[in-house]
């Protein structure tokens, strides 16, 4: 069994998975913790972003990317959510906070950006999460995720995308988070055939 105990961190800087690839970004002071996805504790410094093609020698491993990504059942608070949100309008990301409570963000027109920095209107401060990770686009046509050049990538329903239209229920994955999107006005059989999609990915889905 993987050690799970946390490591001091020598060097700020990106850090690779030596048993899964995960990647992990390490501010200044911060400690090494075990890997969120395989539990390992053995990393190597990497110089380079990985995504960067003027400076990645090596890719990231495709394996957990492929297989480590499915999406659980969705949690019981998501169903009861969408029934409180049913008289609103407008569109939501919802999860759960390490302290365990519900939070729920309403999406304006316009751009989102999701990430570690200071400046995204939704900040998951992770070693998991880049500090550009993802941006959300919502209009009156709806809502699109679109990757912003993140180290891990964005997950929606356990598929790795670049740009996708999001729809009510989507779970989206972020580092270790699990997001999902909510659109106001949904409730009771609509709210429960669109969670039903969480458990179930497509024979012929793209890895």
């Amino acid at each position: 069994m993987a050690n799970q105990s946390v490591q001091p961190l020598r060097e700020a800087g990106t850090y690779r998975c030596e048993g899964c690839g995960y990647l992990l970004a390490l501010h200044e002071g911060e400690q090494l913790p075990a890997c969120p996805l395989c539990g390992s504790n053995k990393f190597r410094h990497t110089l380079f972003d990985p995504r960067d093609p003027f400076g990645a020698t090596v890719e990231t491993p495709a394996a957990w990317t492929r297989n480590s990504q499915a999406p659980n059942d969705p949690p019981e608070w998501l169903e009861r959510l969408a029934d409180e949100l049913a008289s609103e309008e407008g569109c939501f990301l919802a999860f759960e906070s390490d302290e365990g409570s519900i939070e729920r963000v309403r999406l304006e027109p316009g751009w989102t950006r999701i990430g570690r920095s200071i400046a995204a209107q939704l900040r998951l401060d992770d070693p998991t999460v880049s500090r550009r990770h993802a941006l959300i686009y919502v209009d009156s046509a709806g809502a699109r995720i679109l990757d912003d050049r993140s180290l891990n990538g964005v997950f929606v329903n356990g598929q790795p995308v670049e740009l996708t239209e999001l729809v009510h229920g989507d779970e989206i994955r972020i580092g270790r988070y699990r997001l999902f999107f909510v659109h106001g006005g949904y409730a009771g059989e609509e709210t429960a055939a669109s969670t039903e999609r969480l458990v179930s990915t497509p024979e012929d889905a793209v890895a």
